[in-house]
């Protein structure tokens, strides 16, 4: 008989570890405090279904990612789609790398690319510029997916509160489970490893339907990358999209609860007049019609680590990672511990 497993979060690591548990014939049941599925952060980002592109700092994020990409289109074929022009561009002053040792890069990792000298649209400042075939998510598509495959499995507006570990097993509200998975990026538990929590803004810009995606790497730059809605862009900047880090996840949504206007319209500002730098006609193409507020956990360093980690107390999981596409590492390593027969009893 297969171990029963309570996980908490349905974001995208949730569902997918729920249905993938579910699918091997394990008892599951994801448990979300809100009233939908990938409400927090995996239904508050930039929406890219990452190659590997944005990492030339780090090995380990940049090959998970593509080979997660890969498994991604074959295992959810209708939860993403291509965008039509999708630039990565390296500036000739504000990157940490330059173009050459860039595309170097990518091309020993695997990754296909165009090289192109002819964007779709105007650059300025620029050494180089890569066409490249990055995603993006169907995050309405994917709520109703996965509320389908999850059943009653999924149990929405159901806050885990009471969790206790005892010998056996764990106990959520007083039902009892064989293992739980915390898919909550450290919001429910401290992970193992050191981290930082970073509230975040994004804003939301009506732009033509075939406007291309837009990415300045790498360091402290910025993007504009479609949503699924077409004509509705998104506009994120290393430097001016956090607002703060912090060292807990409630001291993280006080500061984004308390973001205001005034706040938020610098913040814009700053964003605005960065893209302008490296995309002229961003300014009159561009309406802003909205904000996105999220948090971010993230692990110390300056390596630019966003891999997929699986850690474990006892019969505890505990999953962190910086991107959605390495969903497929986090439920083969909790499956290789329990398939091992390891005593769950022990870190």
């Amino acid at each position: 008989m297969q171990p029963s497993v309570a996980i908490i979060g349905a974001g995208w690591y949730g569902c997918h570890i729920g249905t993938s548990l579910r699918g091997l014939g394990f008892d599951v049941t994801v448990f979300e405090q809100h009233d939908r599925a990938l409400h927090e952060a995996s239904g508050n980002n930039q929406f890219r279904l990452h190659l590997g592109f944005h990492y030339p700092r780090h090995h380990a994020t940049r090959i998970q990612s593509r080979d997660g990409f890969n498994r991604f289109i074959e295992r959810y074929p209708r939860l993403s789609r291509e965008v039509r022009s999708n630039i990565y561009a390296v500036p000739s002053e504000d990157s940490l790398i330059d173009f050459l040792t860039y595309r170097l890069i990518m091309t020993s990792s695997g990754i296909e690319f165009q090289e192109t000298r002819s964007p779709d649209v105007p650059l300025a400042h620029i050494d180089g510029a890569l066409l490249v075939g990055e995603r993006v998510l169907l995050i309405e598509t994917a709520r109703r997916y996965f509320a389908d495959r999850l059943g009653a499995a999924l149990r929405l507006g159901c806050r885990a509160e009471h969790v206790v570990e005892e010998p056996g097993g764990v106990r959520v509200n007083g039902e009892r489970f064989d293992v739980l998975v915390d898919a909550t990026w450290g919001h429910f538990s401290r992970p193992l490893l050191p981290v930082i929590y970073e509230p975040t803004v994004l804003f939301y810009y009506e732009l033509p339907a075939d406007f291309p995606a837009v990415t300045l790497v790498d360091g402290p730059l910025c993007s504009v990358y479609p949503t699924e809605t077409p004509g509705l862009y998104t506009l994120s900047s290393v430097p001016h999209t956090p607002l703060g880090q912090f060292a807990t996840a409630a001291e993280a949504r006080a500061a984004r609860d308390a973001a205001d206007t005034a706040t938020l319209a610098l913040k814009s500002a700053a964003m605005e007049a960065q893209i302008g730098k490296y995309l002229p006609g961003f300014r009159d193409a561009a309406r802003p019609v909205g904000v996105q507020l999220a948090i971010k956990t993230k692990p110390i360093g300056r390596s630019d680590d966003r891999s997929c980690t699986v850690s474990r107390r006892g019969r505890v999981f505990s999953v962190m990672s910086g991107k959605i596409d390495t969903i497929f590492f986090a439920v083969e390593r909790i499956l290789a511990v329990l398939e091992s027969g390891a005593d769950l009893a022990e870190s």
